[in-house]
């Protein structure tokens, strides 16, 4: 079976690798040029957010399958995609040491959560807080170089065209291929085929700073995420809207980010880039997943928010079991939940 993916952002290469290393003939068109969630991701996994201290959607199952698909591509690839770094969070007050401590002891979160977590060398660079917790089993994938490996690893096979897709040109396409899969992003909200969907986005900032204070070995999140991704380089972010004219950085968000900085850093620093990009969201906050319901050649991954890292394993699993099974897909994540029928 012949398949063309369109969109090599994280979604469309774990999904691209899956059906690859199942024997599948994939082939990949993306517009050059464009900015991508997946360029400027600081890939964190977290198995335990927000200020309620609730674990993540179902990260008792995203957190074996993400270690094992990005161990999988580092062997095809040569290269450590998955790098486990706990994570340290800030508590304010005596009423969020409270709210941790009674989730702390709920059995389905003991394996997540450590009410006296090793700071490392935290305190030497960073103002001090009321109290600190640590969230285990946490981590980040570095998605821009997985991105890009499995780009110049494609490009070698002459499986990767750069170019934008046509939508007028999907007969044709239908002709050269079984399969048309779009992990666009969020630019499938200009998609005809499944412009149904009600795609949205979440535009975010962040910035890259350098200082020669003593590396970290772990994340931190207090005011912001600061997660050191090289030597001497931190990735700071990031900031969350919905309502934007355009994936460009902004000069507010920049003052916005090194305000935030400016309450964690005690250590001189500085910035190496701003960027920004829009993440890809749905209506209801799911991954938007499975076959278009009238042209069944037709199939999308997207939808993956925030949470990119953690969700495209699982998301690019559950597509690849619906084309090579025809394992039907999780009602909350299949995008004919939005679909009309009568219209």
């Amino acid at each position: 079976m012949k398949m063309l993916i369109v969109g090599q952002g994280l979604a469309g290469t774990l999904l691209g690798f899956r059906l690859a290393e199942a024997g599948y003939d994939v082939n990949f068109m993306d517009a050059p040029g464009q900015t991508a969630s997946s360029s400027i991701a600081a890939g964190i996994i977290n198995p335990i957010t927000g200020r309620r201290f609730v674990k993540s959607w179902k990260i008792d199952e995203l957190l074996p399958e993400t270690i094992n698909l990005y161990g999988r591509i580092s062997n095809l690839l040569g290269r450590t995609y998955w790098h486990p770094q706990p994570l340290i969070r800030t508590l304010y007050n005596r009423g969020d040491v409270n709210d941790w401590e009674v989730r702390s002891a709920d059995e389905g979160y003991v394996a997540y959560m450590d009410d006296d977590p090793a700071l490392g060398q935290l305190p030497e660079i960073t103002a001090p807080v009321f109290a600190y917790c640590g969230v285990q089993q946490a981590g980040r994938v570095d998605v821009k170089n997985l991105v890009n490996d499995y780009r110049a690893y494609l490009l070698r096979d002459r499986r990767f065209t750069a170019g934008t897709f046509e939508y007028d040109q999907v007969p044709a396409h239908l002709e050269r291929y079984d399969r048309i899969i779009f992990c666009e992003g969020w630019r499938a909200r200009y998609n005809p085929y499944f412009i149904f969907a009600g795609h949205s986005g979440n535009k975010g900032e962040v910035l890259f700073v350098k200082t020669d204070a003593p590396q970290l070995d772990r994340m931190f999140k207090h005011r912001v995420f600061l997660v050191p991704v090289e030597e001497e380089l931190y990735w700071v972010g990031a900031t969350s809207e919905n309502q934007f004219e355009d994936d460009a950085p902004t000069a507010a968000n920049r003052k916005f980010l090194e305000d935030r900085l400016s309450e964690v850093l005690t250590v001189p620093y500085e910035i190496i880039s701003h960027a920004a990009a829009v993440r890809p969201t749905s209506r209801d906050r799911r991954m938007m997943i499975g076959a278009h319901p009238a042209k069944k050649r037709l199939l999308i991954l997207n939808g993956l928010g925030t949470k990119g890292a953690s969700l495209a394993p699982l998301g690019s699993k559950w597509l690849f079991e619906f084309i090579t099974n025809n394992q039907a897909i999780p009602a909350e994540v299949d995008v004919n939940r939005f679909w009309d029928s009568s219209k």
